[in-house]
């Protein structure tokens, strides 16, 4: 078990590196939506299109992504900010609060996000106090007239303007 000292050194270096946002969905074995926020994401593969993420050991989601055949991985847009605070609180039914559908992939798909990739499970590894899933993407949408939310320093909203500013 890493110090405090360490641990805190690592959530400091980590929380200064600006990612994205994603929300992480899938089915139950009983056809129920669930989902998740996650900035654990990144691409693997171009040859095959293969992303991965990672789930703690301690959400209560975890036996069902395990146990999930796919997954559709929604980079949130700027705007999306409630939706990524609601998936990622404890909230009950996260679904009541967006407009979503069932994909032909039957993954639970969350409309207006930035992109979105549906994934068939490729593979999933057991990394310390988390799940790595490895996905091969099956289809993807990216609304090119959005932009993506950033998240950094433990705050997360669209990219600056001025970013975009040289």
């Amino acid at each position: 078990m890493p110090t405090q000292e360490k641990v805190d050194l690592f959530k400091e270096a980590l929380g200064n590196y600006p990612t994205g946002v994603t929300v992480v969905t899938t089915n139950t074995q009983q056809g129920e939506p669930v989902g998740l926020t996650v900035n654990s994401f990144a691409s693997v593969s171009i040859d095959p299109l293969m992303v991965l993420w990672s789930i703690d050991h301690g959400v209560s989601s975890l036996e069902e992504f395990q146990k999930a055949d796919g997954f559709a991985v929604h980079i949130l847009a700027g705007e999306q900010q409630e939706l990524c605070k609601t998936f990622a609180s404890k909230h009950e039914d996260r679904f009541s609060t967006c407009e979503w559908n069932n994909s032909e992939n039957n993954l639970p798909v969350i409309k207006d996000a930035f992109a979105v990739l549906q994934c068939k499970t490729f593979k999933q590894v057991e990394a310390g106090d988390h799940t790595i899933l490895i996905g091969e993407v099956q289809d993807i949408e990216v609304d090119s007239e959005k932009d993506p939310m950033l998240y950094h320093r433990r705050k997360f909203g669209p990219i600056p303007a001025e970013f975009y500013n040289e």
